[in-house]
C-alpha cells in the first residue's frame, strides 16, 4: 500500500484507501489459513508481551480520548466503557494470553466416516477469510477481535468508534509489532487509519468481494445500520435486554448477590442485567431488600405499581422499559405470577441474549434453561458471565443471538467454517 493511502487525516480517497485495505487483507488471509499453528501461537506471546510493555503509551492515548469524550458530554456510563485502566490492560493481555493456550480450531477434523463405495470423508475446520469488526467504544475490542482472528487464520479489518481512535492505534502498533516478529503479513490485523464515518458504509458495501463477515460492536443504532445495510453476513446482536428471575424457591441472599452483581458490576456491557423479575410467591419478603439494595448501590429502579409499593424511591416504569437496554445504572422491576409468569414476560419482551433464573428448584431451573430462547440461560449465576473469557474462549469478538453458525459468545472455534475432503481409491460415479 501506498504512503498516500495511509492517510489518517480524512484527506485520501476513502474508497481507493478501504479497498487497498481489503485487497492486502485478503493476501493477508491466504497466508494466515496455511499459518502452523506455532507461528501464529509465536504472534500472539509477542503481541502479549507488547501490550505489557506498551501499556504506559496505550494509558496515556487512552486518557486522551477519555479527555475528549467528557469534554463532548458523554454519559458515565460512556466514559466507563471507554475508560482503560492498568488492570484493564493486563486483563487484555491475560486474554492473549489465553488464546495462545487453546487448540488451534483450523484443519481439525471434527467428523469422519466412510461411505459404501469406500470414500472416506473428513469435515474439517477452515476460517472465514476476511472479517470485519465495526465497534464504538471499548477500546479492548481491537486487541480481543485481533488476535482471535488470527488465531482462528482470518484476517480482520478493524473500525473502532472515532471516540477511542487514539486507544486503538496504540494497541494496534503492539498488534502489529507481533505480527512482525512472527514473520506474518502485517495487513493480516489492519486498523481503518481514519475517522471518517464513511468508511462504516463502504466496509458494510463488502469491497468488491474483500470482505466475508462483518461483526458489530456497539449500540442498537449501529448494530441495526450493519443489520439493515450489510452486504455481507453478520455476526450481531442489536440489544441485551437481559432479565433475573427470582423465583419463589430463591434463596434471598442469593438473589441479593446475584441481582447486584448482574446490574452493578459493570452497568454498561452487553451482558448487563435491565430487568429483574420477581415471583408473586416471595414479594413480601424478597422485593423490598433487593430494591433497596440496588438504590443504595446507586441504581435507579423503575417499577411497576407493586414494586413501588416497596420503596418511595422507586420511579414509575412505562411500557417503553420493558423494552430498554438502559446500558447505565438503571433498572427495570415487576412482579409476575410465577416462572410461567416470568417465561411470558422474557418472551414478549427478551432481545434473546442473556436471561438467568435464580432458585433451589431444579424443576423449575429446568424449564426456566429448556424453554427461554436465548443465546445464553443461567441458573444461580449473574448475566455478567455473558463473556467469551468467563466461557474459556480467551476473549469475544461479540455475543451473537441469531441462529445461523455461531450463537453466543464469537471466540476462535466459532470463526471458522467447514469444508469436505474426501479420500478416494479411483471411485468413479455410476
Amino acid at each position: 500500500m501506498t504512503a498516500s493511502l495511509k492517510s489518517i487525516d480524512g484527506t485520501a480517497d476513502l474508497p481507493l484507501l478501504m479497498n487497498a485495505l481489503a485487497q492486502d487483507a485478503r493476501a493477508a488471509a491466504r497466508a494466515l489459513a496455511i499459518a502452523p499453528a506455532e507461528q501464529k501461537n509465536r504472534a500472539l506471546a509477542a503481541m502479549e508481551r507488547a501490550i505489557r510493555e506498551g501499556a504506559p503509551a496505550i494509558l496515556a492515548a487512552n486518557a486522551e480520548d477519555v479527555t475528549e469524550a467528557s469534554a463532548s458530554g458523554a454519559t458515565a456510563a460512556f466514559v466507563d466503557r471507554l475508560t482503560l485502566t492498568a488492570a484493564r490492560v493486563s486483563a487484555m493481555a491475560d486474554g492473549i494470553r489465553v488464546i495462545q493456550d487453546i487448540a488451534d480450531p483450523v484443519g481439525l477434523v471434527t467428523e469422519t466416516w466412510q461411505r459404501p463405495n469406500g470414500m472416506t470423508i473428513e469435515r474439517v475446520r477452515v476460517p472465514l477469510g476476511v472479517v470485519a469488526v465495526i465497534f464504538e467504544s471499548r477500546p479492548n475490542v481491537a486487541a480481543d477481535a485481533g488476535v482471535l482472528c488470527m488465531k482462528s487464520g482470518n484476517a480482520v479489518i478493524l473500525r473502532g468508534g472515532s471516540d477511542s481512535f487514539r486507544s486503538c492505534r496504540a494497541i494496534h502498533a503492539c498488534l502489529v509489532q507481533g505480527l512482525r516478529e512472527a514473520g506474518l503479513p502485517e495487513a493480516a490485523i489492519t486498523l481503518v487509519p481514519t475517522r471518517d464515518r464513511a468508511a462504516v458504509g463502504l466496509l458494510l458495501s463488502g469491497l468488491n468481494g474483500g470482505v466475508d463477515v462483518i461483526v458489530p460492536r456497539g449500540g442498537k443504532s449501529l448494530v441495526a445500520r450493519v443489520e439493515a445495510e450489510a452486504r455481507v453476513p453478520v455476526f450481531a446482536h442489536l440489544e441485551g435486554v437481559n432479565h433475573v428471575y427470582v423465583d419463589r424457591a430463591a434463596s434471598l441472599d442469593m438473589a441479593k448477590s446475584i441481582v447486584l452483581n448482574a446490574k452493578m458490576r459493570r452497568p454498561g456491557v452487553c451482558g448487563a442485567t435491565e430487568t429483574l423479575l420477581i415471583d408473586r410467591a416471595v414479594a413480601a419478603t424478597h422485593l423490598k431488600p433487593l430494591v433497596e439494595m440496588l438504590i443504595e448501590a446507586g441504581c435507579e429502579v423503575r417499577g411497576d405499581v407493586a414494586v413501588q409499593a416497596a420503596d418511595a424511591r422507586v420511579k414509575a416504569a412505562t411500557d417503553e422499559d420493558w423494552d430498554t437496554e438502559y446500558e447505565d445504572a438503571i433498572i427495570a422491576a415487576k412482579i409476575v405470577d410465577g416462572l410461567d409468569g416470568a417465561l411470558i414476560h422474557i418472551h414478549d419482551h427478551g432481545s434473546h441474549h442473556t436471561d438467568a433464573i435464580v432458585t433451589e428448584d431444579v424443576a423449575a431451573a429446568t424449564r426456566f434453561l429448556n424453554e427461554v430462547d436465548s443465546a445464553i440461560v443461567l441458573h444461580n449465576a449473574s448475566t455478567q458471565f455473558a463473556d467469551g473469557g468467563e466461557f474459556g474462549f480467551g476473549a469475544e469478538i461479540g455475543i451473537a443471538t441469531g441462529k445461523f453458525h455461531a450463537r453466543g459468545p464469537v471466540g476462535a472455534e466459532q470463526l471458522t467454517s467447514f469444508k469436505y475432503r474426501i479420500h478416494g481409491t479411483g471411485q468413479t460415479r455410476p
